[in-house]
């Protein structure tokens, strides 16, 4: 028998979504958010590819090149913190739209840059509207995809978003190799093509709805149960917002909390899960983006040409879509953070395998295995860092944690470019090793079980 409005407002947008089939309207805002977080991992591992390119075109050392892949990551910084607040704020649809805007407008200009001072600055502008991105897809496909599905389809999402990695390396050989392009050099197309491809995601965003989760967060009842019988319908069943199971409302809802609360709730009431996601998000950049960056320095480094480097990543980066298709099933079918554990010790044996090689054949295998765990690694952790908090601080909790992933990225290539340049890349990533071995104890000892139960249930 169908229930009144008040009816829904007790069961809740989480109850109501939950009640939903998965359906072809579901399939299609997995694909729309996955084909803008291609964008964000082309700009991600573009940094490694621009470095050896830019290192000869403006003679830089060890720290212009460490700088090429850092200014990007400084930007990324500043953006998941700044951005993943305001996504609470104001939306999470909104924060969609400008983050790809930003990153659209200055990486345009960044093709045209004149000098190595300019390229840096625009690089770092571009970063700032991708440092949310990957935290917006994770906060917003898991409010809206059902328990039981929830990280099969966001790993559905990255598998697509991961393709621009190994575009990334193809087109940077392709440019490279052909020097200019209609008079203008071929790394600035590399430039070019991201900023046009997001401004083509911003026109087919518009069509995304806000987060009923995040509706109902800020006491916004009535649009969250406008939007929820609008995909209802849209699944054909708008029955099922109808005869839904009451429940006791939350007692507090619609207040908004600022930064300093939220941080304070999440080191409070969820104190065990924040420190473990701070410190996995710190150790994490050296077990995943350390090799993507590095890996065409490192292959320079054994005395390849700078197009045969890119070539020979190319075919290792396409382990990345590759590893992330591999996710689909396994993150249902194993616990999430027995998964990420697993996965992150194959990147480090496969890394240390890597940087002993000496055959062309040998490092393209051991790179292709090592990025295919990665993007196990990768979906099971970005599935993860967004179930462990409830709706109302998620995108700011998680995305303050993931900027810290940015911050370390900064850091890491000028730690790791001229240990590279001294100690050899055995050194760099037996090091990388250790590391991830604390980040396999800090999420099994810390972290805690989420695989097929309800955001509200785990938070």
């Amino acid at each position: 028998m169908a229930t009144d409005a008040g009816s829904f407002r007790t069961a809740g947008a989480s109850a109501a979504l939950e009640n939903l089939p998965l359906s072809r309207w579901h399939r299609t805002i997995v694909v729309l958010v996955g084909i803008g977080s291609f964008f964000d991992l082309y700009e991600v591992f573009l940094g490694g590819v621009l470095a050896p390119i830019l290192a000869k075109e403006f003679a830089l050392g060890s720290a212009g090149k460490a700088a090429v892949v850092a200014s990007g990551f400084l930007g990324m910084f500043v953006g998941a913190n700044v951005l993943s607040v305001l996504a609470d704020r104001l939306g999470r649809r909104r924060v969609f739209l400008l983050n790809l805007v930003t990153y659209s407008l200055f990486s345009l200009l960044a093709a045209f840059s004149p000098n190595i001072e300019t390229f840096l600055a625009l690089r770092f502008l571009a970063g700032i509207g991708l440092g949310c991105e990957l935290v917006l897809v994770d906060t917003y496909l898991a409010e809206f995809l059902p328990a039981r599905h929830r990280g099969r389809y966001i790993a559905w999402a990255y598998t697509v978003g991961f393709l621009g990695v190994p575009v990334a390396a193809l087109l940077g050989g392709k440019l490279v190799a052909a020097q200019e392009i209609a008079g203008v050099e071929g790394w600035r197309w590399l430039l070019v093509a991201g900023a046009l491809g997001a401004l083509f995601v911003i026109v087919m965003r518009r069509v995304l709805p806000e987060s009923p989760r995040w509706l109902e967060s800020r006491g916004r009842f009535e649009e969250s149960e406008a939007t929820v019988r609008a995909i209802a319908a849209k699944v054909g069943r708008p029955e099922a917002v109808d005869d839904l199971p009451p429940r006791e409302a939350p007692t507090e809802r619609g207040r908004e909390r600022s930064t300093g609360e939220v941080l304070r709730i999440a080191f409070t009431d969820y104190r065990r899960r924040t420190v473990m996601l701070f410190v996995f998000q710190i150790l994490q950049t050296v077990a995943y983006y350390g090799f993507g960056t590095l890996a065409p320095l490192v292959l320079v480094a054994k005395g390849f040409e700078v197009t045969e480097s890119l070539g020979y990543a190319a075919l290792s980066f396409a382990g990345y879509p590759i590893g992330s298709l591999l996710s689909v099933p396994l993150v249902e079918r194993f616990e999430r953070k027995y998964l990420i554990i697993a996965s992150a010790l194959t990147i480090a044996v496969f890394g240390i395998v890597f940087a002993a090689a000496a055959t062309p054949w040998l490092i393209v295998a051991a790179g292709f295995l090592l990025t295919t765990a990665s993007n196990v690694f990768s979906n099971a952790f970005h599935i993860y860092q967004a179930e462990i908090f409830p709706t109302s601080i998620r995108s700011t909790a998680s995305g303050v944690a993931y900027s810290l992933s940015r911050g370390t990225s900064v850091v890491l290539p000028f730690i790791a470019v001229p240990l590279l340049a001294t100690a050899g890349p055995v050194w760099v990533f037996g090091g990388s090793a250790v590391l991830i071995v604390l980040l396999c104890l800090d999420v099994g000892l810390l972290g805690p079980l989420t695989n097929g139960r309800a955001l509200e249930e785990v938070g």
